[in-house]
């Protein structure tokens, strides 16, 4: 860990806290990092945009892939005030960063009523079983799409 990374962390921890204090969401920011330069930002703007994916890191890496081009973050860095929620974590793996640092973490989060512990157990479920209602429909009708998608061969590979 250097400097550059703590100056990295302050300003994901000071965009958590203006979004926080603007009332754009939670108290969650993130910043991208390439080449010791920033790419993107972004803060937790769920309750202002009344979207339930726009997380701090979501946004950050919406901001990040328009700016380079790109559906990966390739060399890049990401810097959270918090550990990365399930649904982010996710993102994080599919935009595909070298490295992630955090500041606060889950348990921190649960603190102030951040909790994501009922996600984790509903992953472990059978989908019969999950408190939301998961029903299989018309997958021999889906099938025949994924078979031309593995069969394409002009696809951008991801």
């Amino acid at each position: 860990m250097t400097n550059r990374d703590e100056f990295f962390m302050k300003r994901a921890i000071h965009l958590a806290e203006k979004g926080m204090d603007s009332n754009a969401g939670g108290p969650f920011g993130c910043v991208i990092v390439k080449d010791d330069e920033i790419v993107a930002e972004g803060f937790n703007q769920v309750t202002s945009t009344n979207d339930p994916t726009a997380h701090a890191e979501v946004v950050a890496i919406r901001n990040a892939c328009r700016k380079l081009g790109s559906f990966q973050l390739d060399d890049c860095v990401i810097y959270t005030s918090c550990e990365p929620c399930p649904m982010c974590f996710g993102a994080i793996y599919w935009a595909r960063p070298k490295m992630v640092y955090f500041a606060c973490d889950k348990k921190d989060a649960a603190k102030i009523n951040f909790d994501d512990q009922f996600i984790y157990d509903e992953l472990d479920k059978e989908f019969e079983n999950r408190d939301i209602t998961f029903v299989r429909l018309l997958r021999k009708d889906a099938l025949p799409v994924f078979n031309k998608w593995a069969e394409k061969e002009n696809k951008t590979k991801y």
